[in-house]
């Protein structure tokens, strides 16, 4: 956890012609997002999407399945991702309906100084295939 932006920016470093996508839960983005003062100093411009569910999301998996209801110390109180990618010089959107998503995705692509786009799920949306209403049934 913690890895995404960190990884993103310095495969931007690498190789700044190079596209560079960054998937980054809102704890893991929480953990390293400082770090887009580096790109912004260094001139990368990686577009980073941001599934925030609110939530700690491996760590209330892994208590589902092995404590079902029993969460502890997992929700998340999110800053505002938008005004802080705005205030490191980075396009910053907040995307809530899926059907918005493509022409969001557009204008990050679109942006010359790199973005953020903050995709707002559902805390119950624990993985792509899998809800917590399926980890807690699955234990039963």
């Amino acid at each position: 956890m913690g890895y995404g932006v960190p990884a993103a920016i310095a495969a931007k470093a690498h190789d700044p012609k190079r596209f560079v996508l960054c998937f980054a839960g809102d704890g893991d983005f929480q953990m390293n997002g400082n770090e887009l003062g580096s790109a912004m100093q260094a001139g990368l411009q990686p577009v980073i999407l941001i599934v925030n569910n609110g939530t700690y999301g491996t760590i209330r998996m892994h208590q589902e399945r092995h404590y079902p209801e029993r969460v502890s110390g997992t929700e998340l109180a999110n800053p505002d991702f938008v005004t802080l990618a705005k205030a490191y010089g980075f396009y910053g959107e907040t995307v809530e309906k899926t059907a918005d998503f493509a022409d969001a995705f557009a204008r990050a692509l679109a942006s010359d100084t790199g973005a953020v786009l903050d995709l707002v799920i559902s805390t119950e949306a624990i993985t792509p295939r899998q809800t917590i209403d399926d980890l807690r049934s699955a234990g039963r």
